[in-house]
């Protein structure tokens, strides 16, 4: 009898270390789960599998103003109107405008729109959209120039702006109206249901409805996102064929890569540098890259660390950062070395303001300041938001040691991260940004204007430069009509921050996507803005 249950325990000790085995190689294996959920053959549906860098932070498209956001955004909600592949503005939830006066557009709404609740779309729910807006830390920057919305009956709005203003279309690309009734009332906390709430639980975080293709059927944060085709969309004529979005998070690029290569995802976003060559090589796939204009840069807190108020140690810290060597080494050539914001083609870019990349420059400007002989410094950088991020974070650390700066590095998933960001925690951070208006003076109202926690200028400016004739040309540059003169306006700016070493510029990313051969249009949903169109996706 012993003997028996001696033998039982051990057949038990080995069921269980089967189980805690299958359970571990499940964790490292998130897109052999995707691969296996729900596959064409089975159901019938054509089922997309896509993956990602990071997923999304929220269901409330209010939450926070990154790429990712915005992405989940063009998949759950409608704008009033979206930019096409060439950089032209198409109608989506406003099937027209036009110009009332300097001050005001009007634009007729879509009849027959109904939200993933079965509410009807109305102008009432853009007014209500725009008044959240106003009140979202990360987006009332962008419509500080707007006096409001206001409703001319069921299917009008009138948008009207404080002064003249040139990017007022480009501003309600960002629109996405929400269901103000689904919003209405109190949830089973007690809590306003359209609370806005960026680090904790809310309604809205965990539930939506939007009028966009798809509605969330599954929300496992970091695991795993179901996206279901929403049988009522509106766009019965150009929109996909996709019925099914899987959308698996894989913060590794060789894990992201490689689950593309084996056929376990169908497309991938980003695609690292290293792997183009790879991927152009292997058939049944394709590589979908275009110029980006995101600059990637870091920020040094002038509050934090009393060296960064000496504008000669800033300097010295972007000579002492080889920013073209990052491109060749880190990037494989794969991006555009940066000396200003602006990228080439934007009406701020400055031909004077160029990469400056000369170590004994910087240690000449070290000694002059006083520190010769260095401080130590912390850095923090996400790992999976900016493609290669924490290698450059790397590569800067070390950069910085030969002017004798210690850097202290931090890295951290992007989940993680903007929370960090946002309290300011280390005395350098790195920071990305896409100009929301694909226009120069976004760049500025968000990394180096004075921080202003009323009109939300200056919100991702965690290195708290402030200049006052920088805000001053920024606004100016608002309402000025005159396009020559406003792009004279954007140079000064550029000249300005370079002149200061306001931050540390290293590059305009490239934006990268790879997909399966049986995504017939893959090439026509992507975008300079990195939101591919997924509800105009369609597959074989």
């Amino acid at each position: 009898m012993k003997r028996l249950l001696l033998l039982l325990a051990a057949l038990s000790l080995i069921l269980v270390a089967c189980g805690e085995e299958k359970k571990e190689a499940k964790k490292e294996a998130p897109a052999q789960e995707a691969a296996q959920t729900a596959p064409e053959a089975a159901t019938g549906k054509h089922v997309f599998r896509l993956a990602m860098d990071a997923d999304p932070v929220a269901l409330d498209p209010h939450v926070q103003l990154s790429g990712a956001m915005l992405q989940y955004s063009h998949m759950v909600f409608d704008p009033l109107l979206r930019w096409t592949q060439d950089m032209q503005f198409e109608p989506r939830l406003a099937e027209k405008w036009e110009r009332i006066d300097d001050l005001t557009m009007r634009f007729h709404l879509r009849k027959g729109v109904k939200f993933h609740s079965g509410n009807e779309f109305t102008a009432k729910d853009v007014v209500w959209t725009f008044d959240r807006l106003k009140k979202s830390p990360d987006f009332k920057g962008l419509y500080e120039p707007f006096e409001g919305v206001t409703v001319v009956d069921d299917y009008t709005v009138d948008i009207k702006t404080k002064k003249p203003y040139g990017l007022l279309l480009n501003m309600c690309t960002y629109i996405f109206p929400m269901d103000s009734q689904f919003y209405q009332g109190t949830d089973e906390k007690g809590k306003p249901k359209d609370a806005l709430n960026k680090t904790d639980w809310s309604y809205a975080n965990f539930n939506e409805s939007g009028t966009g293709p798809y509605r969330v059927v599954k929300y496992d944060p970091g695991q795993k996102w179901v996206l279901e085709r929403f049988a009522d969309y509106w766009d019965k004529d150009n929109s996909g064929n996709i019925d099914e979005i899987i959308l698996t998070p894989i913060k590794s690029d060789a894990t992201r890569v490689a689950a593309l290569l084996s056929g376990d995802v169908d497309f991938i976003m980003p695609v690292p540098p290293n792997d183009f060559d790879r991927i152009e090589e292997t058939e049944g796939v394709k590589l979908f890259t275009m110029s980006g204009t995101r600059i990637i840069t870091f920020q040094m807190n002038q509050t934090r660390r009393p060296e960064f108020k000496n504008k000669k140690v800033r300097e010295a810290i972007v000579n002492a950062v080889n920013n073209a060597g990052i491109v060749q080494t880190i990037m494989k050539g794969r991006a555009t070395v940066a000396g200003q914001q602006s990228p080439k083609g934007y009406d701020g870019y400055n031909e004077a303001c160029v990469p400056r990349y000369d170590l004994e420059k910087a240690k000449q400007l070290m000694k002059e300041a006083g520190y010769e002989k260095g401080f130590t410094c912390s850095m923090i950088a996400p790992n999976n938001r900016y493609v290669n991020d924490f290698k450059i974070a790397e590569a800067v650390s070390s950069m910085l040691k030969k002017i004798n700066i210690t850097v202290e590095l931090k890295t951290m998933p992007k989940a993680q991260y903007w929370n960090e960001f946002d309290n300011k925690v280390a005395d350098i951070q790195m920071i990305g940004w896409h100009s929301d208006t694909e226009d120069s003076a976004n760049f500025s109202e968000y990394l180096v204007m004075c921080i202003n926690a009323e009109t939300g200028y200056g919100q991702y400016n965690s290195g708290t430069y402030c200049n006052p004739k920088v805000d001053e040309l920024v606004l100016a540059s608002q309402s000025e009509t005159d396009l020559t003169k406003r792009a004279d306006m954007l140079k000064e700016v550029e000249k300005i921050l370079y002149d200061d070493a306001a931050f540390i510029p290293l590059h305009w990313q490239m934006l990268s996507w790879a997909g399966s051969e049986k995504l017939v249009n893959a090439d026509k949903i992507v975008n300079v803005m990195n939101f591919p169109y997924f509800g105009d996706l369609n597959m074989k």
